[in-house]
């Protein structure tokens, strides 16, 4: 048993307790409000090259 979160912040999360977010709706990260995505995002950006070589 336990808890996997792929690019969502766990920090407080409660294991005893029901799985939330806004409302009745589960949508949305209940700890540190709305400024934990821009916390916990790191913007990339990548180029792949898919043709054939020159």
């Amino acid at each position: 048993a336990g808890c996997i979160m792929v690019n969502l912040p766990t920090a407080g999360t409660d294991y005893h307790v029901p799985f939330g977010g806004r409302g009745a709706s589960s949508y949305g990260p209940r700890e540190q409000g709305r400024y934990a995505e821009e916390f916990y995002t790191i913007v990339k950006t990548s180029y792949i090259y898919s043709g054939a070589p020159a």
